[in-house]
């Protein structure tokens, strides 16, 4: 590697305009008696101070003069092919060893962050072939091995699901969905809001500022994760000028507060979810997002990663005012199902993200919702994802939790 370095004899003197320097270089010859080009320096021809020419040692930087002038190129490229450039370089960068890219950062480059290069990966498209591959039907020899290897990666309980038979589940999307024994998770009748699903506890607490907790420390806006609220059967209301009025408009009764619980459904979990308590469901809306993962270590990692991902909220009413379930797609989670509603359709193209679509239960015919009891099948996914539920309730409300403890479906979360 040869670097150009001219040193004048005087301080004072400005240094040669490199652009006006020529470079002759001696080849080698064949025969003994020449000099080559590790003999003779290389001898460097300009106008110096006072007309002189000068003589110096010099070395050139020919990688990153050559790495400056194509990194430069990138500026002037469109948005999408600049991407599409620097996209293969921040892969390598991230994923080759003891940074040996590193270098490219001194000469201008920059790495695109490791969210940004995450949140660019399609998982929409990923999750809808992974749907297709679910349907697949396997061969009789085949699902016993295949199932096997699954139950044993995540610490699957065959001994609760209503069908033990392996052979009985034709696709993978069967097994995800299988249903468990009536016995198998009893219902607590002694608390007015149990879990509506297996899984771990996240986070819970009261909604402060109306910004709810993700994961410990990391938190994401309400009004972005419920979006505009809407009555039955009215226009959604205008935006909230402040985070303390979108709280107000939730809660509908004085002397209440808002609370909420995050509940992470495992690969390995049952992927069904109930009613957590008996009420009434009058609206539902669906947000096209993108599908990352939601396990905990990416919740600590992207931020407002719940308002990023496709979600289905339905809201309705309780005995203390206003409820709400929240299901949240992740990878390889698409489909999300909502047993009573036909007309859901999720991780479909013609859908795009930054939308929102709304549809009201409450009809001429039916003018309060669909009725929910505690514990009633409410709907189901294809594989692990999240279900967090905010709701109004007296201030004398309580959880019986543990950040981070394991709960399954029927088991208690709070009460007055």
């Amino acid at each position: 590697m040869v670097r150009c370095c001219w040193r004048p004899p005087n301080p004072a003197v400005p240094r040669h305009d490199l652009r006006k320097v020529r470079v002759h270089v001696q080849r080698p010859r064949n025969g003994g008696g020449g000099r080559g080009l590790g003999d003779q320096p290389p001898r460097l021809e300009g106008p110096g101070p006072g007309g002189l020419s000068r003589r110096a040692c010099f070395r050139l930087h020919f990688p990153q003069l050559a790495l400056r002038r194509r990194l430069g190129q990138l500026s002037c490229m469109s948005r999408p092919a600049l991407k599409l450039r620097s996209w293969p370089l921040t892969v390598l960068y991230y994923l080759l060893p003891f940074g040996a890219l590193r270098p490219l950062s001194r000469v201008g480059w920059r790495p695109v962050s490791r969210v940004a290069l995450y949140k660019s990966v399609p998982t929409r498209l990923l999750s809808r072939a992974w749907g297709r591959l679910n349907q697949v039907e396997l061969p009789h020899w085949l699902r016993r091995p295949v199932y096997s290897l699954y139950i044993w990666t995540f610490g699957v309980n065959m001994k609760e699901a209503a069908v033990e038979d392996l052979h009985h589940y034709r696709n993978l999307s069967e097994f995800f969905r299988r249903k468990l024994k009536p016995q198998a998770r009893p219902v607590c009748g002694l608390h007015s809001v149990i879990s509506p699903s297996d899984g771990k506890i996240l986070s819970f607490g009261q909604v402060k500022n109306s910004e709810v907790e993700q994961v410990k420390g990391v938190t994401y806006s309400l009004e972005s994760f419920l979006g505009p609220r809407a009555s039955p059967g009215d226009p959604p209301f205008p935006p909230a000028t402040s985070h303390s009025s979108f709280r107000n408009q939730l809660v509908t009764r004085e002397g209440n507060e808002l609370y909420h619980c995050v509940i992470y459904l495992a690969p390995g979990d049952y992927h069904c979810f109930h009613s957590p308590t008996d009420w009434t469901v009058s609206h539902r809306r669906h947000f096209p997002g993108s599908l990352m993962s939601v396990n905990p270590g990416m919740a600590r990692w992207i931020k407002e990663l719940f308002c990023h991902n496709e979600r289905v909220v339905l809201t309705g009413d309780w005995k203390h005012g206003f409820f709400s379930l929240t299901a949240v797609g992740a990878t390889n989670v698409g489909s999300i199902r909502i047993y009573f509603d036909r007309d859901l359709h999720t991780n479909s193209p013609r859908y795009s993200k930054g939308s929102y679509n709304d549809f009201s239960f409450v009809t001429h015919a039916n003018k309060e919702g669909i009725p929910m009891r505690k514990g009633e099948h409410l709907g189901e996914f294809n594989l692990g994802s999240t279900i967090v539920l905010i709701f109004e309730a007296p201030k004398d409300f309580n959880f019986k939790l543990k950040a981070g403890q394991k709960i399954r479906f029927g088991e208690a979360l709070g009460s007055l």
